[in-house]
């Protein structure tokens, strides 16, 4: 999995559920490479979100 410093693939000029047939084996990849950097932006935001939860509710119950 790449890390937050990598150069994140380019902005994706599509939708989601937009039909693939006209695209080629390229595009698809670059198309997966994008979901791919924003599922792990979305999981390790998920956890930062998570992890500063727990600490705050660990500070306040003391």
């Amino acid at each position: 999995m790449k890390s937050e410093d990598e150069d994140p693939p380019r902005r994706p000029s599509f939708e989601i559920g937009q039909p693939l047939d006209l695209l080629s084996v390229a595009e698809i990849d670059a198309r997966i490479a994008a979901l791919k950097y924003e599922i792990a932006r979305l999981e390790n935001g998920r956890a930062a979100k998570v992890a500063a939860s727990a600490t705050a509710e660990t500070f306040f119950r003391k």
